[in-house]
């Protein structure tokens, strides 16, 4: 694979900085600076994916007869890196990434037209029903039922940990068709109306949320809840084999490392300042030695995620590769806020309840101290969704290493 860098990729870079320029206001760059998971609110996230979608470049991965632009590894790289660079809004991921690649390969005529031009256009928006109380890393113990009722299925349990469920249109959902066999065996794929009487969403408040608008996660229950059989995704009691399949665009359908070295480039500014003292952290060969070796990892990660862009370009699935990005990906992410604590020092001890309307106004540090603590904490949770770190390891142990 060619790593260089063409003219016509420097075009295309250039392009890609003209289109940021032109589509991200200075309050969203400057709300998203101060964000403590990412998000922002809907409206910011619906109007950066609308610029996206009115360009053609929402969906990289899709395939063009689906309105994906075709666009070669090193132009997905450099979208990426540019967009990082920036922080631009994410994309949901939950239609985009996840769901929609589903949907392609196994969901019949009727549902890709359907969903995918409402996915692309950001008209349907998603979240994932997969992890119940009890049943995270154990998937395959979910125990919400679906009772077969001839043309509908009745479906009756709850699904938590569900990220902006307050904002989406549909999720998509793992349930139980069967309680016969291994536990995997008795699994289905159904895709359910958010609207859909008996669907309830109960937020999960956790300590960093001020605001609704700010809220990440809940709780959503499924009370008598009637799915058309027609919402199935392919075979009934086949969905454990959609379902990793989904898993592994979830865990390596993008790429970790432009982010990550973003956040390590806010870790030498901050390091850069002077102190009380008129040192700098950065002189301390402890921590520059920190930064080197994490600099290094991204580097190579970086390689490894290369190799998938062109594996999807050339129709593949990310395949077991997607597990060792996770687990890096998201253990340098930790590493690195870590880093970002030390840095920031002192200043990360006082409780910011809302980073975007924040002021120095009786708040001791810059304004970039202000989310870090509470990114800090957020991004533990990075290696555990989507299959804890352990089990990817053992993904790993068995599909690569042949354990």
């Amino acid at each position: 694979m060619d790593l260089s860098f063409s003219k016509e990729d420097i075009a295309f870079r250039d392009e890609v900085r003209q289109f940021i320029d032109e589509n991200l206001d200075q309050e969203t760059r400057r709300k998203l600076s101060l964000s403590k998971n990412g998000y922002i609110d809907k409206e910011g996230h619906y109007k950066w994916q609308r610029a996206l979608y009115k360009k053609g470049w929402i969906a990289p991965n899709w395939p063009t007869e689906y309105g994906g632009p075709g666009w070669t590894p090193a132009q997905k790289y450099i979208f990426d890196v540019e967009c990082s660079k920036v922080g631009t809004p994410t994309v949901s991921a939950f239609g985009v990434k996840m769901v929609a690649p589903v949907i392609m390969k196994f969901g019949n005529e009727e549902q890709k037209a359907d969903h995918l031009p409402k996915i692309l256009s950001s008209e349907r928006w998603w979240c994932q029903g997969y992890s119940e109380p009890g049943s995270g890393s154990d998937l395959a113990s979910l125990q919400m039922k679906a009772e077969d009722k001839g043309d509908h299925y009745l479906v009756n349990g709850t699904k938590i940990w569900t990220t902006t469920a307050q904002w989406a249109d549909w999720i998509f959902c793992l349930v139980r068709t069967s309680n016969e066999g291994k536990p995997q065996e008795g699994i289905s794929f159904l895709l359910i109306d958010m609207s859909t009487p008996g669907v309830e969403v109960q937020p999960i408040i956790t300590l960093d949320v001020p605001a609704p608008e700010l809220q990440e996660i809940n709780q959503v229950f499924f009370t008598d809840v009637k799915v058309p059989k027609e919402n199935r995704i392919g075979e009934e009691n086949k969905g454990w084999t959609y379902a990793k399949y989904l898993l592994e665009f979830e865990r390596g359908g993008g790429s970790y490392a432009p982010s990550l070295f973003k956040s390590l480039d806010k870790v030498k500014r901050i390091a850069g300042e002077q102190d009380s003292s008129g040192r700098k952290l950065i002189d301390d060969p402890s921590f520059i030695t920190k930064i080197m070796d994490i600099e290094t990892q991204i580097s190579a990660l970086e390689f490894t995620e290369l190799r998938i862009h062109a594996a999807l370009s050339a129709g593949e699935n990310p395949g077991p590769e997607s597990s060792l990005m996770k687990t890096r990906g998201s253990e340098l992410q930790q590493e690195i806020a870590g880093l970002v604590m030390e840095a920031i020092g002192h200043y990360a001890a006082p409780y910011i309840a809302n980073t975007f309307v924040q002021t120095n106004d009786g708040v001791a540090g810059p304004d970039y101290a202000a989310p870090g603590s509470a990114y800090y904490f957020n991004v533990r949770k990075t290696s555990i969704y989507a299959g804890s770190n352990e089990i990817q390891r053992n993904i790993m142990a068995k599909a690569v290493l042949g354990l």
